[in-house]
This record gives C-alpha cells, structure tokens and sequence, in this order.
C-alpha cells in the first residue's frame, strides 16, 4: 500500500485533474505529473493515467449523455479509427520519446487559443452545420490524429477534441459531453495496450481512478450547470496553462 503522502497526492491530484478533464479537458497536465512525482517512470506514468483516465471519462460521459449533450450518432463512425489510432501511439510511446512532440503541441495550443479569443461567439450556441463529405472526411481525419497522440502522450488531448467538435458547430457545452466519447474510446484502446505491455502501476491507477471519477462527476455536473459561457472561460484558462507547462519543459 502505498504512503500517505502518495495517497494523497493520488487522490487530490486525481480529483482536481477529472474535474478540469470533464469541463474542458487538459486533466493530463495535472495527472501525468503527479504519477511523475510519486516515483512512475514516464512511460508507467503515461500507462497508469490511461486506467485512471478512463473511469473519469466513463463517469463523465454517463452523466453529458444523461443531460442529452453527447452527439453519439455523428461521432459513431469514426471511434474504431481513433481506437486503432490510440494503440498504435500506445505502442509508439515505447520506442520515441514524447518529448519530440511538445514544440508542435505548443503551436497547436497557441493557435487553439490565440482563435478562442478571436472568435468571441465560438460554442455559445448550437448550430445547425451541414456536414458534407469533405467536412466528415476532415473531421475524421484530424480525430484519429489525435486519438493516436492521446495514446502517445495526452495532455491537451481533450482541449483539441473540444475545439475539432466546435468547429462542426456544437457549443461549448456539447463539445465537452461529445468529447468524452471519443476521450474514453482513445483512454480505453491506449490502456489496454499498456496493459498488454505491462506498464501500468494497478494499485495507485485504482486509487486515482476512484478520486476521478468523484472528480469527473463533481465537473461535469458543473459544466451543465454553469453553462457555455463558464466553459468557454476555463478553456480558455486551461489551454493559457497548457502552453506555459509545454513551453516551461521544452526551456
């Protein structure tokens, strides 16, 4: 069994990453580091996030598709690519350091919020977007994208599927619940390769997984609640933070 100082950094970390996870995604840049701190080598960390990370999405998405915010029927098609595209970056992560990533991630963040504060009336309402083929086929393409780089590293990942679902025209709101079916699919597929691979810490991913999912609920009760307007303002702060941790690792 683990510390007291572990356990509490597990479950305290735990809940506060779910809870941001569940509003506007990015509970990986508080969650990866905690496994970090209590001693996880990275690609362990990465793997025991995954068992934790999944039943924070599950408990969030349960509670988005209760509320009626979850767009199933439009992102159905597209979840056995991102959960092919997860394993292949699960397995990736074992061979290439993630680190070769994070300077594109800071100008994927950079440009995600330099147009957030732009586009001023982005995700306040729901709108009614025709979704020709080209659009689909776009929109497939750039979640599978990122299922594979859920799999490979994750922090910001939920950032980026709320900002690819607002751009086929959903609120904040709705993005988020929509967000976590493809979340949960990607957690679901990169878990079971670290699984498979051995690179999961089951006791303290089970110890997290429960504060998660108190935290997920506790978020996206709030995230209903509080509606597109608080969303869209702790986004914006989220995806603010993600680009200084980003850019404070790469110097």
């Amino acid at each position: 069994m683990p510390d007291l100082y572990t356990l509490a950094m597990l479950v305290g970390f735990g809940f506060l990453g779910a809870f941001i996870n569940a509003i506007v995604g990015g509970g990986g840049l508080i969650t990866v580091p905690a496994l970090l701190a209590v001693g996880l080598p990275p690609a362990t960390a990465i793997g025991t996030n995954k068992l934790a990370a999944a039943t924070g999405n599950l408990t969030s998405l349960l509670t988005f598709l209760r509320a009626g915010k979850v767009d199933w029927r439009l992102l159905l098609p597209v979840l056995p690519w991102v959960f092919a595209a997860s394993v292949c970056g699960a397995f990736a992560v074992h061979l290439i350091s993630p680190q070769i990533l994070q300077p594109l991630v800071v100008g994927l963040l950079v440009v995600v919020l330099v147009y957030s504060l732009w586009k001023k009336d982005l995700g306040r309402v729901h709108k009614t977007v025709a979704n020709t083929q080209k659009r689909k086929l776009a929109a497939a393409g750039l979640v599978t994208g990122l299922g594979f780089y859920d799999g490979f590293f994750g922090p910001g990942t939920g950032s980026f599927m709320i900002m690819a679902l607002l751009f086929l025209g959903m609120d904040f709101v709705r993005a988020a619940g929509s967000s976590k079916l493809l979340n949960l699919t990607s957690n679901t597929a990169a878990m079971l390769t670290f699984m498979w691979l051995g690179s999961i810490h089951y006791i303290y991913g089970l110890i997290m997984a429960l504060a998660m999912m108190a935290g997920a609920y506790a978020g996206s009760r709030m995230a209903l609640s509080r509606g597109t307007a608080f969303v869209r303002i702790l986004f914006i702060m989220v995806t603010s933070i993600l680009i200084l941790k980003n850019l404070y690792d790469l110097l």
